[in-house]
């Protein structure tokens, strides 16, 4: 099946909500359980400084993920701040690499962000390995960084740097 990726609309929160409503998805975000529909209301409408993307597969929205920007910060306006998430039937075939590229070539190509970060539960081994599949690298761990089910738990800080990459592999050749 064909993934589509496009810009979330206003009318869209009902399916983006439904996207966080599922066990699996939240374990793997910072968001709470639970989610209200006026939540997703707002935080689709109401929030210019973030660009909501949605994967869709035959018009049913099937991921999400959202950058964050800073333009009110002058020293952070070459930042975006990741976050995404997968419906959990899902999960596992591919949403979440067309998300994420579609989300770095958004980034680099059109919205000059020279720095992508994201936090990442230390045990979410097939999110970092996607994460280091297009670039970003670890560069620590927050300890007891959330609570989640129970108990607090690490994450680790991700970022990709555009044009680390180049570098890299120029220096290995």
């Amino acid at each position: 099946m064909e993934l589509i990726i496009r810009q979330a609309e206003p009318g869209d929160f009902e399916a983006v909500q439904r996207i966080y409503a599922g066990h699996k998805a939240i374990a793997g975000t910072l968001q709470l359980p639970f989610p209200s529909l006026e939540l997703w209301r707002k935080r689709l409408t109401e929030y210019p400084e973030v660009c909501h993307l949605l994967a869709c597969a035959d018009l049913e929205v099937v991921g999400h993920l959202g950058i964050h920007t800073f333009p009110q910060l002058p020293r952070r306006r070459h930042v975006g701040n990741l976050g995404m998430a997968v419906r959990d039937d899902w999960q596992g075939k591919g949403v979440g690499s067309a998300l994420m590229q579609a989300a770095v070539s958004l980034a680099e190509g059109w919205l000059q962000l020279s720095r992508l970060e994201l936090v990442v539960y230390t045990d979410n081994e097939p999110a970092i390995r996607l994460y280091k599949k297009v670039g970003f690298m670890i560069e620590g761990t927050h300890r007891c960084y959330a609570f989640r089910e129970g108990q607090f738990v690490d994450t680790y800080a991700m970022a990709r740097m555009s044009g680390e990459n180049e570098r890299r592999k120029g220096s290995s050749s």
